[in-house]
């Protein structure tokens, strides 16, 4: 092939038609698959989270649902100055804009305090280390009472007037009170030492007494 015939077949109608329609569709299939995409997923559409903060679960479903979406409880809480079965918290919060179908998280005001487990603080701390655990899982410590024994260091805990121990659940809500040691020792805990090398069997003491019989009668 010469170049006369080369360049006579590169201006040819049919090459270059074939070579627009492949531009055409390749331009057809970008636009057909980013409109298509924004289709799909609602690309600009958005409901706006009512505020549920507040409301009973009943009332807050249903408003959700209205609006086309779903509530689901994911924790649960405690605040004595609200209702039972009340809304504390949503997530997202309200205000943000979402697409139809989503998953409104909420977390709800339970009936009662919820209790927790004693850590093993009892003869086992200082004060410090049972006061941060205690405080850190939301417990309301009262000043301590000071008993017999190393200083700053946590003999029991009283809750409500009763002597709680490791283990026990308590409502959080019960405030606690840390019996910690003053540095002294009180006289029940002297004891007498002895050395049980140096002390003499007891059944040996009745040798050192004379056995003496009474006289009978008529002797």
């Amino acid at each position: 092939m010469n170049a006369k015939e080369f360049f006579g077949k590169m201006g040819s109608l049919y090459l270059w038609g074939n070579l627009l329609a492949m531009a055409l569709v390749v331009v057809l299939l970008c636009f057909g698959v980013k409109y298509g995409l924004e289709y799909y997923t609602h690309h600009g559409e958005g409901i706006v989270v009512p505020k549920v903060q507040g409301m009973t679960y009943n009332k807050a479903r249903l408003l959700l649902e209205q609006e086309g979406l779903i509530i689901l409880v994911s924790d649960s809480g405690y605040n004595k100055t609200l209702p039972a079965d009340c809304i504390l918290a949503q997530t997202p919060g309200n205000g943000t804009k979402v697409k139809q179908g989503h998953i409104i998280y909420v977390t709800v005001n339970s009936p009662s305090s919820p209790s927790f487990t004693i850590p093993d603080i009892v003869d086992n701390s200082s004060v410090r280390e049972a006061e941060a655990k205690l405080m850190a899982m939301g417990f309301r410590l009262l000043p301590a009472q000071t008993v017999p024994g190393e200083r700053d260091w946590v003999y029991g805990i009283v809750c409500r007037g009763r002597r709680v121990s490791n283990g026990d659940r308590i409502p959080i809500d019960y405030p606690l009170t840390l019996l910690v040691g003053g540095g002294t020792i009180s006289e029940a805990d002297d004891y007498e030492y002895v050395d049980q090398s140096y002390a003499e069997p007891q059944e040996n003491l009745a040798d050192d007494f004379e056995e003496v019989t009474e006289p009978v009668e008529g002797e």
